[in-house]
């Protein structure tokens, strides 16, 4: 049986993730390429227009030059390293989904077999759905997918939330979907509301290098193509761990049966 759980979450994670990868292409990576234009022409401004502080000015604190070359530096120790355009960074953002897409598939299939009820495609669509309210469409009512050259709020703090409100939103659907007590149903909501009541951690002014209409573009295209995924890795996971049960169940009576 074991066999059959990692098969299923290596099998659903490894699609999953590609067709993600083939729909980000023509969806949010080239919103992403965009975004990386205006903030690229933001940080050249300054160096262009300069003339105040020579280079060669011994008194000056920094040179034209120097002070673009220090923005890029702090850059570039913010961002890390980042795969060059092209092939390069097409096959790590496959690799960063597939990876995603196996630890997703090994969560939904790990509730199917604690679930014991009957997985079909169309019960790992509505395991996936689950999958999408917890971990992008929760946490996104407080804290949506930002595109680049946008300023962000505290990094640990959003973490923090975003983990709080992830497993908030899933014990809030446990509590609706499962015992069905009206008690439970109470707690359940109060649970889905809390993180949202309290708050996401938001910086104290809001700006970025980017138009409006982008950034709004990006983020309901992040938000879909996230469904999208979480359909497709539900689907598979139901279906694939479904046939493999029945399977391991025929076989099993065969043996018996020899």
């Amino acid at each position: 049986m074991i066999r059959h759980f990692l098969a299923t979450a290596l099998f659903a994670g490894l699609l999953s993730g590609l067709i993600v990868t083939g729909l980000q292409q023509a969806t949010t990576t080239p919103l992403i390429a965009q975004a990386e234009t205006f903030e690229a022409a933001a940080s050249a401004q300054p160096a262009a227009a300069a003339p105040d502080h020579p280079a060669h000015d011994p008194g000056a604190t920094h040179g034209p030059d120097t002070a673009a070359q220090e923005r890029g530096h702090a850059h570039g120790a913010a961002s890390g390293w980042a795969p060059a355009d092209g092939i390069e960074r097409l096959l790590f953002t496959a690799l960063a989904n597939v990876i995603a897409g196996v630890g997703f598939g090994f969560v939904l299939v790990a509730c199917l077999a604690l679930w014991n009820g009957p997985a079909t495609g169309r019960t790992g669509v509505l395991w996936g759905l689950a999958g999408f309210a917890v971990f992008t469409l929760a946490p996104s009512l407080g804290l949506p997918p930002e595109i680049p050259a946008t300023n962000a709020g505290d990094l640990m703090a959003r973490q923090i939330w975003w983990i709080a409100t992830a497993a908030a939103t899933a014990a809030g659907l446990w509590l609706l979907v499962f015992p069905r007590k009206p008690l439970a149903s109470a707690a359940g909501i109060v649970a889905l509301a809390l993180p949202h009541i309290f708050g996401a951690p938001h910086p104290s002014e809001l700006s970025t290098l980017v138009p409006a209409e982008l950034s709004a573009r990006f983020t309901s295209a992040s938000i879909v193509t996230s469904a999208v995924f979480w359909v497709c890795l539900g689907w598979l996971a139901g279906a694939f761990y479904g046939r493999s049960a029945l399977a391991a169940e025929a076989g099993r009576k065969l043996g018996h049966a020899a």
